[in-house]
């Protein structure tokens, strides 16, 4: 497969134009929230590709680096709710999915729905809530429901989570349980900007205006971008390619993975799915109309990196999920 075009499906001439406006109306959605968030390409490229995807996303990143900033931006270009939930220990689950309340005129009680009843919720600082919180916010995510009291309501659509965390602040929090991680269709490290990057954003400090964005992906919009996502067509070799990677991290049989010994849990069957989906998506960022191998090693990092459950041995010799997965990408072969 070193020649993309030797590769493409013949497709129907509206397809291909389909193709062509969703990749167009994606670069100017990227362009709209680059700018207000200087630098961190792969940042927006994911949040963007989670949505898309019809998952959550978790950024990673110490404080400062333009996290929350671009939460907000993409939701300023989104038409579509937004709220802000700052994660505290002392935080209950009421604060975040409502509680029912006594109407004293009537003598019944009704529900107060929490700020959790929106399209996009920003999780600053997930790690910081208790276990109860993580309860909740667990049905929430992979559930799209909450339960108040005795009933059960369903949030807006589409609903997005964009959970936030500290790497290496660990006082006053408390681990994410795995089960909650998997719901992450991504986890994206968000890095340090370079050296022209950061003079930049000096340069914007108490001389421009803060930048008003304007909205232009509409729900509708994201509904027809998901569809034609869901159209791109994945060759049978590349579809065995993906869960050939994701078994890959599963092996324990060390003369078939060298790389056992550093795994004590692989990646769930959730993340061969998710490979497959956010692979297409990356090909619509790319204008194609049909997916190739790179577009499966691209999002393989944040898709995989918070699946895979590291030995003691890997983190005595101070490996990261990133390692192993750099690891397994070249020991795969690739179609």
């Amino acid at each position: 497969m070193s020649n993309d075009k030797e590769q493409a499906p013949e497709q129907p001439e509206s397809f291909e134009a389909e193709v062509r406006k969703a990749g167009e109306l994606l670069a100017q959605v990227r362009r709209e929230v680059r700018r207000a968030v200087v630098g961190q390409h792969a940042m927006v490229d994911g949040m963007l590709m989670g949505l898309l995807a019809g998952g959550h996303v978790l950024l990673e990143g110490v404080p400062g680096l333009a996290k929350t900033l671009g939460v907000k931006s993409l939701a300023q270009v989104l038409d579509a709710g937004f709220k802000r939930i700052q994660f505290t220990p002392d935080l209950l689950p009421a604060d975040l999915i409502g509680t029912m309340i006594y109407r004293q005129q009537t003598g019944e009680f009704v529900p107060r729905k929490g700020p959790i009843f929106t399209n996009v919720v920003l999780a600053d600082e997930v790690n910081r809530a208790p276990a109860k919180v993580q309860s909740a916010m667990l049905e929430a995510m992979e559930e799209r429901q909450v339960t108040i009291g005795e009933h059960t309501y369903e949030l807006p659509r589409p609903f997005f989570v964009l959970a936030t965390q500290n790497p290496i602040e660990q006082e006053g929090t408390y681990q994410l349980p795995e089960a909650q991680l998997d719901r992450f269709i991504l986890k994206l490290r968000v890095d340090y900007p370079n050296a022209e990057e950061e003079l930049s954003i000096l340069r914007r400090v108490g001389v421009e205006q803060p930048v008003e964005l304007k909205r232009i992906l509409y729900r509708r919009d994201v509904q027809t971008l998901r569809r034609i996502a869901e159209r791109v067509p994945v060759d049978e070799r590349i579809e065995q390619y993906i869960v050939r990677l994701v078994v890959s991290s599963r092996e324990q049989n060390r003369n078939i993975n060298r790389f056992s010994r550093f795994i004590d849990f692989g990646a769930s069957p959730r993340a061969s799915i998710y490979l497959f989906r956010c692979a297409k998506i990356r090909a619509l960022f790319e204008g194609r109309g049909y997916v190739v191998p790179e577009d499966v090693k691209a999002v393989a990092p944040p898709v995989l990196r918070h699946r895979i459950v590291l030995s003691y041995e890997a983190e005595s010799e101070e490996f990261t999920p990133d390692d192993i997965i750099r690891q397994l990408l070249s020991a795969v072969p690739v179609p």
